[in-house]
């Protein structure tokens, strides 16, 4: 991690967010005020499990993978331009609750947690916009724990496999940033149950293998799948 400087050529004067666009001069100076801009390479933290959170972070630019450490991690979501990371440590303790790491190099403001609490206090249109940017994670995360609660290994894959295929409009290559160990973390299944799983959706015609990269050419089937569980 490396700061970005006012100098610097990619430094960013204002957080363009919708959610930021409705605080008054006030607010906005409060929040310049208190921000810092960085920059992750591909590989670093953005957050730890269990590190003191003092800030929120904002990502301007590249994606991020979320998961929880444990005996086996556990991979919650990738992260993309425009979310906000670390929102647990307005609403509850101070300590991030899970880690993140950077699939490309990122651009991320980080915002004193003080401040978006006093900002949220005096604005209500903003502490709505926050309130429901936190619910809508948890929300996700309810759906992730059901899925690995009751559904077979197929249907997680088959799950996992649409999920991250979704990015692939804006990011073709983003298979190619995740390991075998990913895709199977973020279905909760071992790596060797995720590879024999992918081989055999690509019998089927579900998928198709190349390297790194997964081409979904069925995405009915999969769907079925992931219904069925």
């Amino acid at each position: 991690m490396n700061t970005i400087l006012e100098t610097d050529q990619d430094f960013i004067c204002d957080i363009q967010a919708p959610c930021f666009q409705m605080l008054s001069p006030e607010e906005v100076e409060l929040v310049r005020g208190s921000k810092t801009q960085v920059r992750f390479r591909k590989g670093d933290h953005l957050t730890k499990q269990g590190a003191f959170a003092s800030y929120v972070l904002f990502i301007i630019s590249g994606l991020a993978r979320q998961y929880v450490e444990g005996e086996r991690d556990y991979n919650l979501r990738i992260i993309k331009p425009g979310e906000f990371v670390g929102l647990s440590a307005v609403f509850t303790k101070n300590t991030f609750n899970y880690s993140s790491i950077a699939l490309t190099d990122c651009q991320v403001f980080l915002v004193e947690k003080d401040t978006i609490t006093t900002v949220m206090k005096q604005n209500g249109m903003f502490a709505f916009n926050m309130v429901k940017r936190y619910s809508d994670q948890n929300s996700n995360l309810f759906d992730t724990l059901r899925t690995v609660l009751y559904k077979q290994m197929n249907g997680r894959i088959a799950e996992t496999l649409l999920y991250i295929d979704e990015f692939k409009p804006e990011n073709p290559n983003i298979f190619q940033l995740l390991s075998r160990k990913d895709i199977a973390d973020f279905a909760g299944i071992s790596t060797e149950s995720a590879v024999k799983l992918l081989k055999s959706f690509e019998k089927d015609e579900l998928i198709e293998l190349h390297e790194k990269d997964i081409q979904v050419i069925n995405r009915n089937g999969l769907v079925e799948i992931s219904r069925k569980g």
